[in-house]
C-alpha cells in the first residue's frame, strides 16, 4: 500500500521534524505500508514560514492549490491514498470531488476517532485565530455537538522545532492547556498541529489526568490504511452523485490547470 503524505511545510527545510515524521510513521504503520512524504514547493515561504500564512483565509486558499495539484499527481502515480497532513485541511472538499482515490485528512480523522473515545473532544493549536476555522471544520464534518472547543497551546511551531532535544517545558505547557480544555468539557484532547503531535508521541504523552491525548498522526495513518482496505476487499468507494462528488473529466482538468498557469505547481515525480 502506498500513501501520499502532503504537508503544509517545506519538509526539506526542516531536518529534525522531517526525520521525526519518518521515524514515527515507520513505528505506527503496518508492514507493507509505504508512506512517501511530500511538502510544499521550495520557496513557498520566502519571507514567512507557515504559521504566518496559515492564519489568513485568503492565503490558505491560494496555498490550497498545491494540495489540489499534489492530489492529481498522487492519483496519476497510482498511490492508494492521498493524505492531507495539516489541521486546516486545505481544499479537502474540492480534492474529494477531483480524484477517485481515497482522501483522508488529519483533522477529520482525529475528530472521528475522538468520538469513539469520549463524548466531546477539544483541539490545541499554535495560533489563536485558528479556533474559528477548527470550529467551522467540526461543524462541516457533522461533529459540532461533540466539539468542546479549540484554544492555543501556549507555544509555537518554531518552539517545537527547537524543543525536540529538551521537550520538558513544552510538555508541561501542553498539559496546562489540556487541563483548560478538560475544564470546558473535553474528554479527548487532539494535538491539532502535526509537529506538536510528533513531540508528544516521541515522549509517550498519551493522557492528561485520565483524559486521552490522541496520536492524531497515527489515527490518520490507520484511517488511510482502512480506506484502502475497504476499497480493495469490499469495493467501498466515495459517493459520486451530486454537485460535490461527481468527478470531472481529467483531460478538462488538465486544460484548466494549463490555462491558469498552474503546471509549475505539479509535484516533481
Amino acid at each position: 500500500m502506498k500513501i501520499w503524505h502532503q504537508s503544509f511545510t517545506v519538509l526539506d527545510d526542516l531536518g529534525v521534524y522531517h526525520d521525526a515524521l519518518k521515524a514515527h510513521f515507520a513505528r505506527v504503520a503496518r508492514p507493507g505500508t509505504e508512506i512517501d512524504l511530500h511538502g510544499m514547493h521550495p520557496g513557498t515561504y520566502r519571507s514567512n514560514y507557515p504559521g504566518s500564512d496559515i492564519r489568513h483565509v485568503a492565503l490558505q486558499y491560494i496555498h490550497g492549490l498545491q494540495f489540489v495539484m499534489a492530489a492529481v499527481e498522487a492519483e496519476r502515480q497510482d498511490y492508494d491514498v492521498y493524505a492531507i497532513s495539516t489541521l486546516p485541511e486545505p481544499a479537502l472538499r474540492e480534492i474529494r470531488g477531483l480524484v477517485d482515490i481515497p482522501v483522508v485528512a488529519y483533522g477529520e480523522s482525529a475528530m472521528l476517532t475522538a468520538c469513539m473515545l469520549g463524548r466531546k473532544f477539544g483541539v490545541l493549536v499554535f495560533i489563536d485565530d485558528m479556533n474559528e476555522l477548527i470550529a467551522e471544520n467540526a461543524h462541516g464534518h457533522g461533529l459540532a455537538s461533540r466539539f468542546a472547543g479549540a484554544m492555543p497551546v501556549g507555544f509555537s511551531f518554531n518552539d517545537v522545532l527547537k524543543g525536540f532535544d529538551d521537550p520538558s517545558e513544552l510538555i508541561e505547557r501542553f498539559r496546562d492547556a489540556a487541563r483548560s480544555l478538560i475544564a470546558r468539557g473535553a474528554e479527548v484532547i487532539i494535538p491539532g498541529e502535526a509537529p506538536m503531535n510528533i513531540l508528544l508521541a516521541q515522549n509517550g504523552v498519551s493522557q492528561v489526568d485520565g483524559v486521552p491525548v490522541l496520536d492524531s498522526l497515527a489515527t490518520w495513518i490507520k484511517q488511510a490504511e482502512a480506506m484502502a482496505d475497504l476499497r480493495k476487499f469490499c469495493g467501498t468507494r466515495t459517493c459520486r452523485k451530486g454537485y460535490y462528488h461527481k468527478l470531472p473529466e481529467m483531460d478538462r482538468v488538465n486544460e484548466i490547470f494549463s490555462f491558469y498557469g498552474l503546471d509549475p505547481l505539479l509535484p516533481k515525480s
